[in-house]
């Protein structure tokens, strides 16, 4: 395979593992069935099809086996496979948020404990948190395939044994209740809401990614089961729901957050917090390429007390 010297992503966060790309002669030494699916771009890069959802998910396992030490991932047909450098931002960035409250320091281990509102089949973020920084998780989801596969990837992998956790949602108009169980506490919760509204605007997002990648079939090229992609009201709605039940758990998590696809969606977020009379709030801006994507972070807890 041909090299091609690797440009730094700058819009990246400075720890993430995937600033210079993807080098496939690594991936591939990680992931051997992956060289089935690399191919010289039009720039003349090796890379893969985004638009085939089996190239990607290859790539998922390679990443997660050369970069963070996952030997065994796998996920059923038709649930997300996420982008692994985003994910990443998002867990970086709320290290950084943590550290602001601990002398500037990133605390690591399992004495920090974060909870993953809809883990899905993939588990990335527990895997990255804990990875990175040791982290212990709590993974929730509502979608009982999506627990299966995730307590299948975290039995599978001894450096998850012990670390994280996973709990069905049996209720799919709440987020923390029926999870946060009495007495138990939390450093941050994260969450990446499903964004649309309706089935149908789920599958019109998912047209607009295939024409984009220059494909015609209405197959999402990253994959996602219903529970994944959207929810009645949508994105703002669930991310209001969270604001409104995070009040119940004040005392029992320091971070609430979220990511917010919409930009438009910040106004009214920024007013249902100040309705519950969260005492921080902080709004973090990333960049993936082309795309800007954010996640807002909310507390009860104020630090100077």
């Amino acid at each position: 395979m041909s090299k091609a010297p690797k440009e730094e992503k700058k819009n990246l966060h400075p720890r993430n593992k995937h600033r210079f790309g993807y080098d496939f002669e690594l991936l591939v030494r990680a992931c051997p069935p992956l060289r089935d699916f690399v191919q010289l771009n039009p720039y003349g890069n090796e890379s893969i099809d985004f638009g085939d959802p089996y190239a990607v998910k290859m790539l998922n396992k390679a990443i997660l086996a050369q970069d963070y030490k996952i030997d065994h991932w796998d996920i059923p047909e038709g649930y997300l496979c996420p982008p692994i450098p985003g994910r990443a931002d998002y867990i970086h960035f709320l290290a950084d948020l943590l550290a602001q409250n601990n002398e500037g320091k990133i605390p690591r281990g399992k004495g920090i404990k974060v909870l993953d509102i809809g883990v899905g089949a993939n588990c990335i973020y527990p895997i990255i948190g804990h990875q990175e920084y040791g982290w212990a998780f709590v993974g929730s989801d509502m979608d009982k395939g999506a627990i299966r596969s995730a307590e299948n990837i975290v039995a599978a992998n001894a450096s998850l044994n012990g670390a994280v956790r996973i709990r069905l949602q049996a209720n799919a108009r709440q987020i923390f209740k029926g999870i946060i169980k009495t007495g138990e506490s939390f450093s941050l919760s994260l969450c990446n809401p499903p964004f649309h509204a309706s089935a149908e605007e789920a599958s019109a997002g998912s047209r607009r990614k295939q024409q984009n990648l220059g494909k015609t079939a209405d197959v999402l090229n990253f994959g996602g089961r219903s529970t994944e992609l959207w929810c009645e009201g949508g994105e703002l709605d669930f991310i209001r729901r969270m604001i409104e039940e995070s009040t119940l758990f004040a005392r029992q998590c320091v971070w609430f957050s979220t990511l917010v696809s919409k930009s438009a969606h910040l106004g009214f977020i920024d007013q249902a917090l100040e309705k519950v009379g969260a005492a921080q709030v902080r709004r973090v801006e990333m960049a993936q390429g082309q795309k800007i994507s954010r996640f807002v972070a909310w507390s009860f807890q104020n630090p100077l007390l």
